[in-house]
């Protein structure tokens, strides 16, 4: 009897759990494929990345390829993307996302992408130097580190909390 990977996993009392590898299914793909590219492309440019950045963000397609999967989502017609793509594209939502939330405006958010960052993992150059290199693993790393900051993790402060002065006892009234 084959394995089958897409089954949906069982109840616990009934063995060891499967995988449920169903949102990895064609049809799944094909329906965020184009919304996923045409905000991808809403993104890049924001933040102002040129055709060859944005096919390495992408994984690197040919030009052609690119070109075409472009417009076919502008047309609001169906196409399907890999997981490696719908990966990426994701990574660069979830970026894109997490600065909004840092930054009170869109233009810090890309300033920081662009700005040199003393954190360890970009070793001085900007963030988006990451983004823009071809590699998933730098992709999510730059995908992770603006998480951690949103979720409170230590990231230098924006222009809104510089300012900010601790309460004290003095500032807590009770009535």
């Amino acid at each position: 009897m084959p394995h089958n990977l897409q089954t949906k996993p069982a109840p616990a009392e009934a063995g060891p759990q499967r995988l449920d590898l169903s949102r990895f299914a064609s049809a799944n793909r094909k329906r965020l494929s184009a919304p996923g590219l045409r905000t991808f492309l809403a993104i890049a440019d924001l933040w102002s990345l040129n055709e060859e950045e944005r096919r390495l963000v992408l994984g690197y397609p040919s030009r052609s390829t690119y070109h075409n999967w472009a417009k076919l989502a502008r047309e609001h017609r169906e196409f399907t993307l890999d997981v490696d793509t719908l990966t990426r594209i994701s990574a660069v939502l979830g970026i894109h996302q997490a600065l909004g939330i840092l930054y009170g405006t869109e233009p810090e958010g890309v300033a920081w992408l662009r700005g040199p960052n003393s954190a360890t993992v970009f070793g001085g150059n900007p963030p988006l130097a990451l983004v823009t290199s071809g590699s998933l693993d730098a992709l999510l790393t730059v995908r992770r580190f603006v998480d951690a900051a949103r979720g409170g993790i230590y990231m230098a402060p924006n222009a809104v909390d510089e300012a900010f002065v601790p309460y004290d006892d003095a500032d807590v009234v009770f009535r």
